[in-house]
């Protein structure tokens, strides 16, 4: 769940293997281990709530004074806000953590696209897969809150899948990724391309485990968006400025864009290019091959 806009339901993601076509809801896929410390979790959470409620001093302490004051009340349940935020941020990033030395220790490429809906991500990796597929494995986590069209518009294209539908989530979490790994098994060394849901409010706050968020946005899009969503910018490695085949039919300054995108993130580097017409593609496919030349360089140090 997000500890932000308070969305996702375990019980309501899905994962979907479009190899085989077998499809699984999330909490079928914990390990017996993790399944029973999760209970574990929740026995001793739902125990400690029980408890308070029903403690009889509590009662009359409770009874003893008049009702909070409105500011006083809403600052309380501001601060347990932030709690429950911290909590679901930090187990994350625990979870992250561990995705992060799965792929290291098999030397591989993870990297997390994020942008709005539309924006064309899966365009992108569907060149992507096409141009450079027997030149690297590319497998492909697919985030979506319903539907499997975009996975099966990469398994077309020629890469495995495996889509995870979110239900009411609008992010994916570092579990959902872990438990879409289990079923689409990565070769070692390979590049895995992760494309989660569009949005560019909570992405950004979920670490997955990736090597780099890659934050896309269309030309067809305000060019002060790094200005509105910042966090997404900052965490972002690379900004792809896509679609610019549309240029001479929108208004968008290109150059002000990547302005803005570098007084968000100074160190924040920009690609343009166009799926459609090929357009600055080859410099993707170069930063691609560096990034997966850097990560087998840092794995054998």
């Amino acid at each position: 769940m997000c500890g932000t806009c308070g969305c996702g339901d375990d019980a309501k993601v899905t994962i979907t293997n479009l190899e085989t076509g077998k499809a699984e809801r999330a909490d079928s896929l914990r390990a017996p281990h993790e399944h029973g410390h999760d209970h574990d979790h929740s026995h001793e959470h739902g125990h400690g709530h029980h408890h308070d409620h029903g403690h009889h001093h509590h009662g009359d302490h409770a009874h003893s004074h008049a009702e909070p004051a409105p500011v006083a009340a809403l600052a309380a349940m501001h601060a347990v806000n932030i709690d429950v935020e911290r909590a679901i941020l930090a187990k994350n990033d625990a979870l992250a953590e561990r995705n992060r030395a799965w792929f290291d220790g098999r030397e591989i490429l993870a990297l997390n696209l994020v942008s709005s809906p539309g924006a064309g991500k899966t365009s992108l990796l569907e060149r992507t897969i096409r141009d450079l597929g027997a030149e690297m494995p590319i497998f492909v986590i697919e985030g979506d809150q319903q539907t499997l069209n975009d996975a099966e518009r990469i398994k077309a294209a020629g890469a495995p899948a495996v889509q995870v539908n979110t239900g009411t989530g609008c992010h994916l979490e570092a579990d959902m990724v872990r438990r879409g790994l289990d079923a689409l098994r990565p070769a070692f060394g390979a590049v895995v391309m992760i494309e989660n849901v569009g949005n560019l409010v909570c992405p950004a706050l979920f670490d997955l485990g990736e090597r780099a968020k890659v934050v896309v946005l269309s030309v067809t899009e305000g060019e002060d968006k790094p200005l509105k969503y910042p966090h997404m910018f900052r965490a972002a490695e690379l900004m792809i400025l896509s679609k610019i085949d549309l240029c001479p039919h929108v208004d968008f300054d290109i150059d002000r864009c990547e302005a803005l995108a570098r007084e968000v993130n100074p160190g924040i580097r920009a690609i343009r290019l166009s799926t459609r017409s090929g357009e600055g593609l080859n410099e993707w496919y170069d930063w691609l091959r560096a990034a997966r030349a850097s990560r087998g360089q840092e794995a054998a140090q």
